[in-house]
């Protein structure tokens, strides 16, 4: 079974749940940065003048000296009417005067003037955070003034505007309501987007799931020869219907090599069927027209010669028809093989026979070496009388006067062979590779008659008995060729 890890929808699936987790992750983060960052701006423009307002009502230093009594009742004012501030007097340096807190939570004892000339420029951008002199490295908001309001400024009354109560508020505001009613609104949100993409994804894989099947019934059908099954690859679907793809390619990149070969093939195919037809067509129609037009002028020996070698013309045409018929029914399929025992010592006996006259007649020697104690060949009979005939035809023509054509019967393992050898010329080394291809002549080919159709049909034929017909051809020692049977 494929891991789930593999599909391709539980990956989208595992990255769109990755983004909508970030997502919602930012959207948290970002909601509670600006709900403070809103709620501090808020804070510090309504109580931007309360520091201001305090000094103009009350004088906390004269001179540099601190008046406590003024200030803790400024204090005691502030935290009256809010309890979360914390009041500081500041000198012209920034140095802590007197403080509403306690001693022991104070860790500052300068506080940066910087934020506070900012925000009494009047040309700030609220939020204005200063140091907290509660802890060392935390910034609030705040209300500064100078001291005094009216005079040269001396220091600063400087006023946390959210104290150490009012960060546990900030805790809780995170827990309230409307946080948790907006947060739920937008995980819903995020959950919904999800659900919908989950939809979409599940869609588009279940698409690209069927064509994934559809290549691999189409590649297990046998589309190439070497086809594997899709879903044995690893990857996801996408991979695997890219591999699918690639296997087409290469299987079409195949098949238009192989139609251009044919048509090479065919053309020239048409060719030499044009070249072999039009020759005997060509000569038979000379006699013929010379006896019609000559007929009054012919001696009988002449007309009788005509028509004899228009007969013979005649008789090639035929058999160069019969050929090609025999040949395009061997490639189609059509012929096929009756496999039945019979004596293939007395098959070929009688084939060697009928060939001997035309053998004297070449001035050619044909002998036959054939045991009479081997067992029966299985095969089709008539098929392999063509297939010894027409290796022995072939043998006939190409050995030269005085040659010898020998027909040879052997047990081999299992099987029979049957050898022709021939004394002629032999095949040159540029013509072997071609030599059962049909309509193949050879470049030094001396003999002449036959098509070259009639090793292309000996060779269709015996590889329909699951034989191999093979030709050896020692140089200058004629040609051999041979073929095994299956023995009963």
């Amino acid at each position: 079974m494929r891991p789930v890890w593999h599909s391709f929808y539980w990956r989208a699936a595992a990255v769109l749940f990755g983004i909508a987790a970030a997502l919602g992750i930012a959207g948290v983060w970002l909601t509670a940065m600006t709900t403070r960052a809103y709620q501090e701006e808020l804070e510090q423009r309504l109580n931007l003048q309360l520091a201001a307002n305090l000094v103009k009502e009350t004088s906390v230093l004269d001179d540099g000296r601190v008046l406590q009594e003024n200030f803790e009742q400024v204090f005691h004012t502030l935290m009256v009417i809010n309890p979360r501030i914390e009041v500081y007097l500041l000198d012209a340096a920034g140095r802590i005067l007197a403080f509403s807190a306690g001693e022991d939570v104070v860790v500052r004892r300068t506080v940066s003037l910087d934020p506070v000339r900012t925000l009494l420029s009047g040309r700030a951008q609220l939020p204005v955070r200063g140091d907290d002199p509660r802890h060392p490295d935390r910034r609030k908001i705040f209300s500064a003034a100078p001291v005094p309001a009216t005079q040269p400024a001396q220091g600063y009354l400087y006023v946390v505007l959210a104290g150490q109560e009012y960060d546990s508020a900030v805790g809780m505001l995170a827990q309230s309501f409307v946080l948790r009613l907006g947060a739920g609104a937008g995980l819903g949100a995020l959950l919904t987007a999800l659900a919908g993409g989950l939809l979409l994804f599940r869609g588009l894989a279940g698409r690209v799931e069927r064509l994934d099947r559809r290549m691999a019934e189409a590649h297990g059908a046998g589309v190439e020869d070497d086809a594997t099954v899709t879903h044995a690859e690893p990857g996801d679907e996408i991979a695997r219907l890219e591999a699918s793809f690639e296997r087409m390619q290469r299987t079409i990149d195949a098949q238009v090599s192989d139609l251009r070969q044919l048509d090479a093939l065919r053309r020239e195919l048409v060719a030499n069927v044009s070249h072999d037809l039009r020759t005997p067509l060509t000569a038979l129609q000379a006699y013929l027209e010379t006896v019609l037009l000559k007929g009054a002028q012919l001696t009988d020996a002449e007309r009788q010669s005509y028509l004899e070698s228009a007969v013979r013309h005649s008789e090639a045409l035929g058999r160069l028809v019969a050929e090609l018929f025999d040949l395009a029914r061997l490639d189609s399929g059509e012929i096929r093989p009756a496999v039945e025992p019979f004596s293939l010592a007395e098959l070929c006996q009688d084939i060697a026979e009928k060939f001997r006259l035309a053998a004297l007649a070449q001035g050619v020697s044909l002998q036959a070496s054939l045991p009479h104690d081997l067992p029966f060949a299985r095969g089709d009979l008539g098929l392999i009388e063509r297939v010894i005939s027409n290796l022995l035809d072939n043998a006939i023509r190409h050995t030269p006067e005085g040659g010898t054509v020998t027909l040879r019967l052997e047990r081999a393992n299992e099987g029979l062979r049957v050898e022709v050898r021939d004394t002629g010329r032999g095949i040159s080394a540029q013509d072997l590779p071609y030599i059962f291809d049909r309509f193949y002549r050879g470049h030094d080919e001396e003999a002449r008659g036959g098509a070259g159709l009639g090793l292309a049909i000996a060779r269709r034929i015996v590889e329909l008995h699951d034989a191999v017909l093979s030709v050896t051809t020692p140089s200058g020692q004629g040609a051999a060729f041979t073929f095994t049977l299956a023995a009963q």
